[in-house]
């Protein structure tokens, strides 16, 4: 089995912001992580992540907020998105 698309969003903000989203199944788990999930989310501008999620080989689950990096308990791509979303907002907030 390949890598298959199961969700891709972008939305381009009118302060010149960007939220993109993308999440794959994979046939095996990205180790350290234990789920079939590859996935990345973006909050920020050209050169500026404001708030990320991945997982990426070596690292398994995370978030980046601004500069700081913490792990994420990833448990479902439903609820990702609805974390990922929340983090969205409560930064948005913060600049203005």
């Amino acid at each position: 089995m390949k890598a298959e698309l199961i969700f891709r969003d972008r939305l381009d903000l009118p302060d010149g912001t960007i939220i993109e989203m993308v999440i794959w199944r994979v046939p095996e788990a990205v180790p350290p992580s234990d789920h079939p999930f590859k996935y990345r989310l973006f909050f920020g501008r050209a050169g500026e992540r404001i708030v990320g999620y991945d997982n990426e080989r070596g690292k398994g689950d995370h978030k980046h907020i601004r500069d700081r990096e913490t792990v994420y308990r990833f448990s479902d791509p439903e609820t990702l998105i609805a974390d990922f979303i929340a983090d969205v907002e409560k930064e948005r907030g913060r600049d203005g």
